[in-house]
């Protein structure tokens, strides 16, 4: 089945935002947080970019729309290559540039299933995304923050480690100066204070740690639970995805396809997420049926007439 053509039950839809996200990130050198940064359309120029280099007009696609219409410019451009390659995928362009998280994620997801065909699961890597993004209206902008994010994560544990390192030769050097003078006090005479001094300032570090301790122990413990709760979330999610993919499947097999009920259950299947009236529609869908069935003129009509006529005339 071609990704163009690919059911909403299918194992594509159930790639988490997390993934998507590292995918996007690597495969075109960004720095996205959130889905829904991808809503100007560009990113999934580029990405059909990657897939396809030269098929794309790049220097049409903007990284820097901010306003609806210069978000449709973006997907005026990614539609023209889907008509080019005749990919069958609609593009929900109203809703995708509201930005909804939902959306975006679904169509990313789409696109990772789409890619992940073409390349056959392997990474382009002779594909420059950088430089290709170079030819784009707000590319190079999109380059330096994408690198100084990259540079930003790299380094953000530097000033913290510094300031560690400081404290520690600091205190360090204390310690030292008081093991070297055991009986110097807080003015540099000697007195019985200063191992009273000592002695608090051991205790202190020593509730210190326990303190720690028992916060990291509070932390393993809820995390322990967390990933728990995860892992049996989605046992349920692989089971109850496992049943509907079987009757997918089942609905699909050509004996079975023209069966009202059958159709009603594949309406339901493949509806999306915002379409409240579905069951009245399969509803709807098997009551005419009923009606065909039992109308006038219709075959199952003549074969019970046939049937009563026969009926009669033998008595």
């Amino acid at each position: 089945m071609g990704a163009t053509t690919i059911g909403m039950m299918d194992a594509a839809y159930f790639v988490g935002r997390n993934e998507i996200l590292s995918w996007v990130n690597n495969t075109l050198e960004l720095s996205l947080s959130k889905v829904e940064e991808a809503a100007s359309g560009a990113v999934y120029c580029q990405l059909m970019d990657v897939v396809h280099p030269g098929m794309v007009s790049m220097h049409k696609v903007s990284f820097d729309a901010k306003s609806e219409y210069e978000m449709i410019q973006n997907y005026k451009v990614l539609q023209d290559v889907f008509n080019k390659l005749k990919i069958g995928r609609h593009i929900e362009v109203s809703k995708l540039v509201k930005g909804r998280p939902l959306d975006n994620l679904e169509f990313l997801q789409w696109m990772k299933r789409y890619c992940d065909q073409i390349n056959d699961n392997q990474v382009n890597s002779a594909y420059n995304a950088a430089e290709r993004r170079e030819a784009c209206k707000g590319g190079k902008e999109t380059n330096r923050r994408a690198l100084g994010m990259g540079y930003s994560s790299q380094s953000s544990n530097k000033p913290a480690s510094s300031a560690s390192v400081k404290a520690s030769s600091g205190a360090a050097r204390r310690v030292t100066t008081e093991n070297m003078n055991p009986n110097m006090n807080g003015n540099g005479r000697g007195g019985g204070s200063a191992g009273t001094n000592v002695n608090a300032a051991k205790h202190m570090k020593d509730l210190g740690k326990e303190q720690v301790s028992a916060v990291n122990e509070d932390y393993v413990k809820q995390i322990t639970e967390l990933k728990l709760s995860v892992e049996s979330l989605e046992k349920e999610r692989d089971f109850y995805f496992t049943k509907l993919r079987d009757i997918e499947i089942l609905c699909q097999a050509p004996e079975l396809s023209h069966i009202p009920v059958v159709k009603a259950v594949q309406r339901i299947l493949y509806a999306a997420e915002d379409e409240p009236s579905v069951i009245a529609e399969a509803k709807a869908m098997m009551e005419e049926s009923d009606r065909d069935m039992l109308s006038p003129g219709s075959q199952n009509m003549d074969d019970n007439n046939d049937f009563l006529g026969r009926g009669s005339r033998e008595h």
